[in-house]
């Protein structure tokens, strides 16, 4: 099995892409190996310098410390991946493990949740990230950025230039966003 990776624009973010199911669960963020029982995930996350882990549909991200060089890490998970999938496993993640928040939104809630699902995540899950929806109060729109996202140097210009205005386009109440 050939594991291909890719640079993001985030330097202590690194995209894997096993050419297999990763998650069938939606993306997820690991940054603590308790936080999971998977074993891929929890040896991942044991390697030293290794910060979190991102999981979409087809892709894992990982992001490391910035004091630590990828060529120490990158043979060590795309070994761990493989074999995962040597196993005959099918998907990294094939059913929910955390507690799911089922929220029920107002409008103006559900047209943001519209067009950040629609326009913007598919842009960010391209380097690697993800973007979600946490609140709608007084004109501001508080997101959380994952993955490759997290500590890039360009996801505030991204922040602000593209889901800012892309937001306050489609939605005039929307004033500002920001990251959590």
């Amino acid at each position: 099995m050939f594991i291909q990776t890719q640079n993001t624009p985030n330097p202590n973010s690194l995209k894997f892409i096993p050419g297999k199911n990763v998650s069938n669960i939606g993306s997820i963020e690991f940054t603590k190996k308790e936080e999971t029982k998977n074993e891929l995930l929890r040896n991942i996350l044991s390697i030293n310098g290794v910060k979190s882990i991102f999981l979409g549909e087809d892709f894992l991200s990982v992001n490391k410390e910035n004091n630590i060089d990828w060529e120490d890490i990158k043979h060590i998970v795309i070994s761990l991946i493989n074999d995962f999938y040597d196993d005959g496993n099918k998907a990294i993640l094939e059913n929910i493990e955390q507690n799911s928040e089922n929220q029920e939104y107002k409008e103006i809630e559900k047209k943001i949740v519209k067009i950040l699902e629609t326009k913007i995540k598919p842009a960010v899950a391209k380097d690697g990230g993800d973007i979600k929806f946490i609140e709608f109060k007084n004109g501001v729109v508080k997101v959380q950025l994952q993955g490759s996202c997290v500590g890039c140097p360009s996801s505030t210009m991204t922040l602000k230039q593209g889901v800012q205005n892309l937001l306050m386009h489609y939605i005039p109440d929307v004033k500002q966003v920001e990251a959590i």
